[in-house]
């Protein structure tokens, strides 16, 4: 089967979600006729019309708050933020209300929030953010952020048939850079399972999204250095892979935790907790972090380099775990 990328294996799970449910509809700003702001829904009102392919006015509150009650309804929306960054439009209507309403009133609100995230592309404060740790510690909310075009397409069936909301983070610097090949059948994977991304003994990194691939390029210099680290893509922010991440502390003794997100109240430090609370025997050396730094993101290329994770950055974090 010929290789697609990131971008094209969400718009197929998309399309084959919407030729297996009718249910299933689309709706969000300039979704339909223009194709989405990044193209991932081009093609679709055409195929399936404007009733199910929805261009919606400009409010992200009004977008969530209507997908909701279709919800409610027996629909299945998938909404689209066009920039991820925008959902903090909508945050009170997600937390308030969708995250509480099958808890209660018995409402159930199978629906898919989706948007372009993060940085790496010099797009400035307002269209680089990772906001996933504002809604990681709601219940009721489930969060999902893919590195491979395969868990791209897996995970976003899997959000789609989940009877609860799913936010669903896509690395817009991803979108055309990543190609898979899609397994045959109905490839869905479940939420909330992790995945070894690189086997290794000496060190575990623990990531997600668009540090993946940085942790895995950080990983092969090491391994001309004979250090050999294991990667653990978390592909699920909410609810995490306890056992996945407890196991590769118990391999490896030493653990490196990177994200694209800012320091303070990443998710890293929640995984240090559940780390230290039920693995500390086993920790040969502190865990540590590699993060964004605490400033909204620079629009300057190079200011934007030091203020992300870069490859250098976790070699030398893996080189001080192991001279511990």
């Amino acid at each position: 089967m010929a290789e697609i990328t990131y971008l094209e294996a969400i718009r197929e799970a998309l399309d084959e979600e919407m030729a297996r449910d009718h249910n299933v509809f689309l709706l969000g700003e300039d979704i339909g006729a223009f194709g989405g702001a990044f193209k991932v829904t081009e093609g679709l009102m055409k195929k399936y019309g404007e009733q199910r392919v929805i261009d919606s006015p400009i409010s992200e509150i009004g977008i969530v708050g209507a997908a909701a009650g279709a919800a409610h309804m027996g629909m299945r929306p998938v909404v689209e933020m066009q920039f991820i960054d925008f959902i903090a439009n909508a945050y009170d209507m997600l937390t308030n209300y969708v995250a509480t309403a099958r808890y209660r009133a018995f409402l159930p609100t199978p629906m898919v929030v989706r948007g372009p995230s993060g940085g790496y592309v010099r797009g400035g404060p307002f269209h680089s953010q990772n906001p996933e740790a504002g809604f990681i510690h709601t219940p009721g909310l489930k969060v999902v952020y893919p590195a491979t075009a395969e868990d791209a397409k897996g995970l976003m069936k899997a959000a789609i048939r989940d009877d609860d909301c799913v936010l669903f983070f896509e690395h817009k610097y991803l979108y055309r850079r990543i190609k898979g090949v899609m397994p045959a059948g109905d490839h869905v994977v479940p939420i909330g399972k992790a995945r070894t991304a690189r086997e290794g003994r000496d060190v575990s990194i623990i990531t997600y999204a668009a540090t993946v691939h940085k942790s895995l390029e950080a990983a092969e210099k090491l391994a001309a250095e004979g250090i050999d680290v294991e990667v653990i893509d978390l592909r699920s922010l909410a609810p995490l892979d306890d056992e996945a991440i407890f196991n590769t502390v118990r391999k490896t003794n030493r653990v490196l935790i990177v994200h694209e997100d800012t320091r303070t109240g990443g998710i890293a430090g929640e995984i240090t907790a559940r780390i230290n609370e039920s693995c500390f025997a086993y920790l040969d050396a502190p865990v540590l972090r590699v993060t964004a730094h605490d400033i909204p993101l620079p629009y300057a290329p190079q200011l934007e380099d030091f203020v992300l994770p870069q490859v250098d950055d976790i070699v030398t974090a893996v080189r001080r775990l192991v001279g511990w």
